[in-house]
């Protein structure tokens, strides 16, 4: 049976023998848990100034109020201040209790969305003992993040804080934020100690705007606690009786009720025998509506709670309390000071604060995440893939004796030159890693799952996986690239360049390039005396046209409709279904040699026709069997090469990624890359003792004899109807100086108009027609006769 608390048998005695007809305090969550339930069979309302759960609300308590700000209005300030620092990793602290649990969902939340991940979480019980509290820390100190937000009551956080000063996590390189919970009741409390063990920690507390109310409160409250300063908590409380007071003058006075006798059974055996009262609902209706100026700000009940505060300050301890450096509001983020410009924008920038002091009494920003073998003398596990192809970029072998483990290959070296250019010392072991149906994705989400602490061998950085781990930058070639066998013998076909295109293909092409002639030859027969003469001329001009530009499609596509296409087994999905292939035609192979027999067999013999890959894989193939294949220039969708995998936010991917640059500018990532690939360049002209048959002029041999035919057939024509021509071209000419002379002997100043030979007049244009006026009329060969009146 629960173990009820002092404070709940003075509730229920409330309830059942003074009848009250609202109450004002349960202080923690967890009594007001308790509480609601009994308000709620009494219709009393239950008010509280100090209840934040989230776990509390009026949709499952109708009866319950909070005079407060609810847990989850301060998420998005902590985000913001995550966010100024750029961390990328926050570990959370909490009290395993209903105060405690109920803001850690909505806390994670906000961190996601600013792209800050929980890797670790902490619940510590409200009774854990000092020793329990040390254990847990230790834990935490294993870890890499240093950055911890931290949300208990007062209570715990008091011997939490002591014993994170004993152990050193108070420290330079640490940063801790708390929540308003903590902070806003800090220095209204003789906790010098625990100020003293909390310097350099971040805080967050509702803002009070100063009014003359608050001021004269102040004072007086002062006057009789001299040693208490104010805290919003107790602001709260005060607005929560004047509400409670102004609802009991709108409701009006109740008539008066028996009272219960009071009994020890009364109090301690009959909780579910509490009256109802008949003036708890119109109070409740009178609660929620209520709108005043109280102690803390403009009071106004939203769903049964208190709005969220104006503005949330942000506070750093320092010496003996909370130094503001700045504020936070859902409107502006982050900002010095309240009173900012209008068109201010949402910011979350730490240009925005003050001078922060951190932990160890420090200036600089922590970066928020350590080394993790620095701190713990631990290794950090390396996740190594193992396969059985390709071994040249990462092999895995275990001694079978000592069952030590090791790892040789490309990627090896890589990973082991940029450890070496680290400027610390890096303590690792390999784990190797069975994969999936070849795939890597299950072996990089190990890292994301914290399995493993990175991933080093022959994978693909894709978009997909930069959502869960962060990759270097990559250390090999980009893209995608065929492979295909080398034809060493002539083909005994002269009709080879007819082969990649279907016949209906070849007719519609031809067609077209028909009527591009005859678009041509409208384009040009008016100003090109290429396209001039008898309409024979004209029609064989045009097909002679349309045949030259018709042989230019006589490049050869060398892969077939229908062709099996071979794949490495693990080869990203994702790139796959880019590259637009049919299911159908793909087929998977293991290792090197698997390529190599099914590109021998071939696609009609169950093999394949080609092979696509990545450029470090298809470099390696080709090391082994250039003489026998090649590889045509990469015309598929590209990829990002290969790179080291680290968790979200780490700062070994940084790190590694400028020890990668320094290698490729050294030049020391291109010896290792001839030492593993034989400095095989796949765009390289191989040598092999067999010569390829490439692509020459007896390949295109049916090509060239339909030119040749078609260029003999117009020279041909050209011959036999130029004689004709010629003749014909003289006897106009002789009419054309005989009709001349009539013109002139007739009349000479009559409207005659004559074409002049080009010899008469050489300055005239070629061919120009003349009147009288001496205007160009047109480019023909003519004469017009105009009879004497």
């Amino acid at each position: 049976m629960k173990k009820y608390s002092f404070f709940f048998f003075v509730a229920i005695d409330l309830l059942q023998n003074e009848r009250v007809e609202a109450i004002i305090g349960p202080q923690t969550s967890e009594e007001a848990e308790f509480l609601v339930d009994q308000g709620e069979k009494a219709r009393v309302p239950i008010l509280t100034f100090s209840a934040t759960s989230p776990f509390l609300s009026q949709s499952k308590a109708p009866f319950f109020v909070r005079v407060a700000a609810n847990d989850n209005a301060q998420v998005k300030a902590i985000a913001a201040i995550v966010q100024a620092f750029k961390w990328k990793q926050v570990t959370l602290i909490h009290e395993d209790s209903v105060y405690g649990n109920g803001v850690i969902p909505y806390l994670v939340c906000a961190l996601e969305k600013i792209d800050s991940h929980v890797p670790d979480r902490s619940a510590i019980s409200s009774r854990a003992t000092d020793d329990q509290i040390v254990i847990e820390l230790q834990r935490l100190m294993t870890m890499s993040t240093r950055v911890f937000v931290v949300h208990m009551s007062l209570a715990l956080a008091s011997r939490f804080f002591l014993k994170v000063k004993q152990l050193g996590m108070m420290s330079e390189g640490y940063a801790w934020i708390v929540t308003y919970g903590i902070t806003s009741i800090l220095n209204s409390m003789d906790y010098s100690s625990v100020i003293e063990s909390m310097q350099g920690v971040i805080g967050l507390r509702p803002y009070i705007p100063p009014t003359k109310e608050l001021e004269d409160f102040t004072l007086k409250r002062q006057s009789k606690f001299p040693k208490d300063e104010r805290n919003i908590f107790c602001l709260w409380a005060y607005d929560a009786v004047w509400a409670i007071g102004k609802a009991a003058e709108k409701v009006g006075p109740k008539a008066s009720e028996p009272k219960n006798p009071k009994s020890s059974s009364s109090k301690f055996t009959n909780l579910d025998s509490v009256p109802v009262s008949k003036t708890g609902p119109k109070l409740l209706t009178a609660i929620l509506e209520s709108k005043f100026h109280g102690l803390s700000g403009k009071f106004q009940l939203r769903q049964g709670e208190l709005q969220q505060p104006l503005a949330f300050q942000i506070v750093n301890i320092i010496g003996n309390g909370a130094k503001g450096i700045g504020f936070w509001t859902l409107e502006l983020g982050i900002s010095k000071v309240l009173n900012v410009p209008n068109n201010k924008k949402y910011s979350a920038s730490l240009t925005d604060l003050e001078q922060i002091v951190w932990p160890g009494g420090s200036k600089v920003t922590p970066k928020g995440w350590i080394i993790m073998p620095v701190v713990s003398g631990k290794k950090l596990r390396i996740g190594v893939p193992v396969k059985n192809g390709f071994t040249e970029l990462v092999k895995v072998d275990k001694d079978e004796r000592t069952g030590a483990i090791t790892a040789v290959g490309f990627c090896i070296d890589v990973f082991e030159a940029a450890v070496a250019m680290l400027p610390y010392a890096l303590s690792y072991e390999f784990i190797p890693w069975m994969t999936t149906n070849g795939t890597y994705s299950d072996l990089v989400f190990q890292v994301y799952l914290q399995a493993l602490d990175a991933v080093v061998g022959d994978v693909t950085i894709t978009a997909n996986r930069s959502q869960y781990v962060d990759f270097t930058l990559p250390f090999t070639e980009l893209g995608v690239g065929m492979v295909m066998p080398i034809e060493t013998g002539k083909t005994k076909s002269m009709w080879i360049f007819l082969e990649p295109l279907t016949v209906d293909l070849w007719l519609v092409s031809g067609a077209f390039f028909i009527v591009t002639g005859c678009v041509v030859w409208v384009i040009e027969h008016k100003i090109n005396d290429e396209f001039k003469g008898s309409t024979t001329q004209q029609v064989g001009t045009v097909f002679w046209f349309s045949t030259l530009v018709f042989a230019q499609i006589g490049r050869l596509q060398t892969l077939k409709k229908g062709s099996y296409i071979g794949y490495q087994n693990g080869f990203s999905t994702e790139l796959l279904n880019n590259l637009n292939f049919e299911n159908s035609t793909l087929k998977s192979y293991k290792s090197a040699a698997d390529n190599a027999n099914a590109l021998i067999q071939g696609s009609t013999k169950g093999g394949v026709s080609a092979v696509i890959d990545e450029i470090p894989y298809i470099k390696l193939f080709l090391a082994k069997y250039g003489r026998l294949y090649t590889m045509i220039e990469p015309a598929y969708s590209s990829t990002n090469g290969f790179g080291f995998v680290f968790p979200k936010g780490s700062p070994l991917a940084s790190d590694f990624s400028r020890a990668i640059a320094r290698l490729r500018e050294e030049s020391k990532l291109d010896l290792m890359v001839q030492t593993w690939f034989q400095d095989h360049s796949v765009f390289k002209k191989q040598e092999s003792p067999e010569q390829p048959s490439t692509l020459n002029s007896y390949s295109f041999r049916g090509l060239f004899l339909v030119t040749g035919i078609s260029s003999a057939l117009a020279l041909v024509l050209s011959l036999v109807l130029l004689p004709k021509n010629e003749v014909t071209s003289t006897e106009q000419l002789q009419a054309h100086q005989l009709n001349n002379g009539m013109a002139q002997e007739a009349s000479p100043d009559h409207g005659i108009s004559a074409a002049l030979a080009d010899s008469d007049y050489p300055w005239r244009e070629k061919g120009a027609r003349v009147s009288k006026g001496g205007d160009f009329k047109s480019q023909e060969l003519q004469i017009q006769l105009y009879p004497r009146p």
